[in-house]
């Protein structure tokens, strides 16, 4: 076939692959106080994935120890966290515009200098808007657990992400997971135990405690309520 036959040929249709998400973005109902929040306070608290590369010290004003949470839900134990702890810089990441509504009037109410929020894709805001060696500790507490087996490949604590995340992390700093779904935990010991660069502040294998300054979450109480128990893991990044 000549290159001019193959020029009066129709175009093959393009193939794009579907971007697996860990997460399914709800569209719930915001509460009048909670767009309020939106329209009031994100402009002071909020941070947008298209400003690019952030500077911690620009952000806050100050240099201080920068804790990260993902996915921090309706946002009451990171409140509590940073009104507990004000020594520290909280960053928080969530796709749910009514829980980043309640942070954002919350950190307003209480008149909290110390907390920053994205609402948008955290695997986006850890590429694009966090440097390097930047993260002093990474909290993912309760995230989706998918338990179904065909969807595990939605879980967010994946080869590819922790390893994406471990440049991210200060040297000695901690990436800090907690769930109530015990298939979950072990998935997350597994990828962690193999991942390069890593080290279990525990011990090889081991569980942490819970540390006395997480607070217990809606989730925590809800599968505690269901007969769940609750696992934290906690690993250091050592190279």
């Amino acid at each position: 076939m000549t290159d001019e036959q193959q020029s009066d040929l129709p175009a093959e249709p393009q193939r794009h692959m579907r971007e697996v998400r860990s997460f399914v973005k709800r569209v719930g109902r915001r509460t009048p106080s909670q767009e309020r929040a939106l329209e009031q306070h994100f402009a002071v608290y909020g941070l947008k994935l298209d400003n690019g590369l952030i500077n911690p010290a620009d952000i806050y004003g100050r240099e201080a120890p920068l804790v990260v949470e993902i996915g921090f839900g309706m946002g009451d134990s990171m409140v509590a966290m940073a009104a507990a702890m004000p020594d520290k810089n909280f960053l928080g990441i969530e796709v749910h515009e009514p829980g980043v509504g309640r942070l954002l009037n919350n950190v307003s109410l209480q008149g909290l200098s110390n907390v920053r929020v994205y609402c948008d894709d955290a695997v986006k805001v850890l590429a694009d808007c966090l440097a390097d060696a930047s993260i002093d500790t990474l909290q993912l507490f309760f995230p989706d657990p998918w338990p179904k087996k065909k969807h595990h490949k939605r879980r967010i604590v994946q080869p590819d992400f922790v390893e994406k995340l471990r440049s991210k992390l200060k040297l000695g700093g901690v990436f800090h997971m907690a769930t109530d779904w015990q298939p979950y935990a072990e998935h997350m010991m597994e990828v962690m135990t193999m991942a390069r660069g890593y080290s279990n502040v525990q011990g090889v294998g081991e569980y942490s405690p819970q540390p006395e300054w997480r607070p217990v979450t809606k989730f925590q109480r809800r599968g505690e309520n269901l007969g769940h128990g609750v696992w934290d893991l906690m690993f250091e990044r050592t190279e």
